[in-house]
């Protein structure tokens, strides 16, 4: 029995090696967005004094009240869309016959396997053309940054997957009340897939919160630009005030953190529990 910890401690290296190559540079962000020019410019590894106004600083310099109110709103309206299509998608996928379905589903699957910068070209030109044609414009607007990104192949497996896992004891039962398909997953899949939901609003919020060359691509000026350009505009123009741009770093990063300490335990709930069926 005294034997068995050593037999695992190659793998409790390896983790912890990839525990701190994840890390540090996460800790050194944060320790350099605290210190004085002269310490960041000069490879120190701790403040000798906090300097929390540097967040400050870079909060307006770099206009991130007007950045971090678009991410705000570029978040919220695709993460709405992306579950209300999403889970209608996964649930036929998951729950209804129709024909050609595998079919569907494995082309949906095999988008997976794109670039994203492949899509770039084709997704504008239809979001330029969308525009042109209809009552609101895409460009430089809300719909260009979060309608193409409602249907995520990602999201529908994962939630497929989670939708197979509830027993057909429960659809026959349904049935049996008088419940149709809307009403079955609203008051009994959704409630019982709660961890794939919680999980895919996580996804959703970091890739939104987190886009650069979409918003660059569809955007000309910073109406609707996100909190991720601004950082990037703000690097540019702090130059070399290295704790400045640490600083913004850290708090273009903060929200994605924060959600993420409220969530963990749902989210890894969903991804452990994903693929046990279908």
């Amino acid at each position: 029995m005294r034997r068995a910890p050593l037999r695992y401690l190659g793998t409790y290296l390896i983790l912890a090696l990839g525990a701190a190559v994840a890390i540090v540079p996460f800790l050194y962000t944060i320790s350099v967005s605290l210190m004085n020019l002269t310490e960041a410019t000069g490879g120190a590894w701790l403040p000798s004094t906090p300097q929390w106004s540097n967040y400050a600083r870079a909060w307006n310099e770099a206009n991130f009240s007007l950045y971090a109110w678009n991410s705000v709103r570029i978040v919220a309206i695709t993460i709405t869309g992306e579950v209300v299509f999403c889970t209608l998608a996964a649930y036929a996928f998951a729950r209804m016959e129709f024909w050609g379905k595998n079919l569907l589903f494995s082309l949906l699957l095999a988008t997976l396997m794109l670039p994203e910068a492949v899509t770039w070209v084709p997704n504008f030109i239809t979001v330029a053309w969308l525009g042109r044609i209809g009552p609101v414009p895409w460009i430089n607007n809300w719909p260009a940054l979060t309608i193409p990104f409602m249907a995520s192949a990602f999201a529908i497996f994962l939630l497929r997957q989670f939708f197979m896992q509830v027993p057909n004891d429960l659809w026959d039962s349904a049935q049996i009340d008088g419940a149709g398909h809307v009403r079955y997953l609203l008051q009994i899949v959704l409630p019982l897939s709660r961890a794939a939901v919680m999980t895919l609003i996580l996804f959703g919020f970091i890739g939104s919160w987190n886009a650069l060359a979409w918003p660059i691509l569809v955007t000309t000026t910073p109406d609707w630009r996100p909190i991720s350009y601004g950082l990037l505009a703000f690097l540019d123009e702090a130059g070399a005030i290295f704790n400045l741009q640490m600083a913004g770093a850290v708090i273009t990063m903060l929200p994605i953190v924060v959600l993420y300490f409220f969530t963990q335990r749902t989210f890894i709930e969903g991804i452990s529990t994903t693929g046990l069926k279908g």
